[in-house]
C-alpha cells in the first residue's frame, strides 16, 4: 500500500470511522449513548473503527463493531489504565505518530512547516498490537502509513513501551522542560532583552544543543557549558526525577490523564 492512499483503501473497502477530539472542558459523566445512526450502521458492517479519543468513545463504539474487525486507537493511556472497552472477538492496534523530526530535510518551506506531519513532511510512527493476530498488526501498519503519510519508518513497540514514550518521555519530561524554557524566554524579555534577539538566541542554541546530544553532529559543548549545566541540574531537577520512567509511576501519570 502506498503512502498516498487514504485509510479507506485498506482491504479494498471503506472503513467505518468514529473520530473525536477532546473539547478541553470537563463534563459530568453520564450514560453514554451513540446517536449517530449512520456511523452506528457502518460499525456493524465494516472491518475497522479508528477511534481518536478511546476513553470517551470506546464504550460506545466497541459494542457495535462486527466480530473479527479491528479497533485502532491513537493513545496508550486508556488501554494501559484498563479503561478501553474491548471484546475478545475484535483485535486492537494502537498507532501514534512521531511527528516530523527537528532534523527533517524537506525540499520546500511548505513541507518544512508541516510541523505536525500528515501533510507533506516525513515522519515515523510507533505501532503496538494490544490484542489480535499478526495479520491484524500488519493491517494496522498499513492503515498507519495511510493516515500519517508520508511515513518514513514504522517502529514496533509494546503497549508499555508506547506509554514510556508518551506520556513519560515526550510529555512528562520533554514538554515540561520546554515549557520551562519558554518561561525563561519570557523572563529574559521582561528583563529588557529585545524579544527578537532572545528568540533567535535561544532557538539557535536549542538546535545545536539537540544536534550535539543526539549525535547529529560530531561536536561537543564548551568546558564552560558543561560546568554550568552540572551546576544547574540539582537546582532545576529534584533527586529521583528518573522515576517517571518506571512503570508504577507511568501508570499514575496515565491515571491522571484518564480520570481527571
Amino acid at each position: 500500500m502506498s503512502d498516498s492512499r487514504g485509510p479507506s483503501s485498506a482491504r479494498g473497502m471503506p472503513l467505518g470511522y468514529a473520530g473525536a477530539m477532546a473539547s478541553g472542558k470537563k463534563r459530568p459523566r453520564k450514560q453514554l449513548e451513540f446517536r449517530n445512526t449512520q456511523l452506528a450502521d457502518a460499525l456493524q458492517t465494516q472491518d475497522m473503527a479508528a477511534v481518536a479519543f478511546a476513553l470517551r468513545h470506546g464504550p460506545t463504539v466497541v459494542p457495535l463493531m462486527r466480530p473479527g474487525s479491528l479497533l485502532m486507537t491513537l493513545d496508550p493511556a486508556a488501554p494501559l489504565d484498563g479503561q478501553l472497552a474491548l471484546r475478545s472477538d475484535i483485535a486492537c492496534v494502537i498507532a501514534h505518530p512521531c511527528h516530523p523530526s527537528v532534523f527533517n530535510w524537506e525540499p520546500t518551506e511548505m513541507a518544512f512547516r508541516d510541523f505536525y506531519g500528515g501533510i507533506s513532511a516525513k515522519q515515523s510512527a510507533v505501532v503496538a498490537l494490544m490484542q489480535g493476530a499478526e495479520t491484524d498488526y500488519q493491517l494496522g501498519v498499513e492503515v498507519t502509513r495511510a493516515m500519517y503519510a508520508p511515513v518514513d519508518r514504522i517502529h514496533r513497540v509494546t503497549l508499555e513501551q508506547m506509554a514510556i514514550l508518551e506520556p513519560a518521555l515526550v510529555e512528562t519530561l520533554a514538554q515540561t522542560c520546554m515549557e520551562v524554557v519558554r518561561e525563561g524566554y519570557d523572563r529574559t524579555v521582561a528583563a529588557g532583552v529585545p524579544a527578537d534577539a532572545a528568540r533567535d538566541f535561544v532557538l539557535g542554541h536549542l538546535r545545536i544543543q539537540i544536534a550535539v546530544l543526539f549525535k547529529e553532529v560530531n561536536g561537543t559543548f564548551s568546558d564552560a557549558a558543561y560546568k554550568i549545566s552540572k551546576r544547574a541540574k540539582p537546582v532545576l531537577f529534584k533527586e529521583g526525577w528518573e522515576k517517571i520512567f518506571e512503570l508504577p509511576d507511568i501508570r499514575e501519570q496515565v491515571r491522571d490523564i484518564t480520570t481527571k
